[in-house]
């Protein structure tokens, strides 16, 4: 049995769950309403202020989608009470982000600043020129959300400039010098 599959959600108060026939779990909270199609073979069951994903056999394939149908459905839950967020860092010598409006400008080194536009469902917030939050309920959007911004200029290995997760580490290379001076 699945470890992660077997756990109930607890539903919080102020939190509504809509399960319909064609396997579409609706959830609505104080932060709003995510919606998601699961695969049709899991059983999503409501219970007393607690949902359970029950799979219907032990394949591999039902045992894979049991872990994966019972995060995605927490992850609503969590998302529409307290939703998500990623932080980026930007690094390097004359590196910045700012708000435009809802959008966010990103000058990287390019000959151009990179415009972003906020995409709905996502917040952007500048709360120092280096560096970036990302704010949303879905955590599948704020999190490629975040890859996308950090694919504009991604940490190089000489000197670590670009665009990183705060906390992420960078391992550095040697450059030539340290290559030369070793013969």
């Amino acid at each position: 049995m699945s470890r992660i599959g077997k756990q109930p959600i607890e539903i919080p108060g102020g939190v509504e769950v809509a399960i319909d026939e064609d396997a579409t779990v609706t959830v609505k909270g104080p932060r709003g309403t995510l919606s998601r199609r699961l695969h049709p073979e899991m059983r999503v069951v409501r219970d007393d202020g607690v949902i359970r994903v029950e799979r219907p056999s032990d394949e591999g394939f039902h045992r894979s989608l049991h872990g994966l149908t019972r995060t995605l459905i927490a992850n609503m839950v969590e998302g529409v009470t307290k939703g998500y967020e990623k932080r980026l860092q930007i690094v390097g010598v004359g590196y910045r982000a700012a708000l435009r409006g809802k959008d966010l400008e990103i000058a990287v080194g390019y000959s151009h600043p990179v415009h972003v536009p906020c995409p709905d469902g996502i917040e952007f917030e500048v709360p120092a020129p280096t560096s970036v939050v990302i704010r949303g309920n879905d955590k599948q959007q704020v999190g490629q959300m975040a890859a996308d911004i950090r694919q504009i200029r991604k940490p190089e290995p000489y000197k670590g400039k670009g665009i990183r997760y705060e906390g992420e580490f960078v391992r550095k290379k040697a450059g030539k010098a340290a290559k030369g001076a070793t013969a």
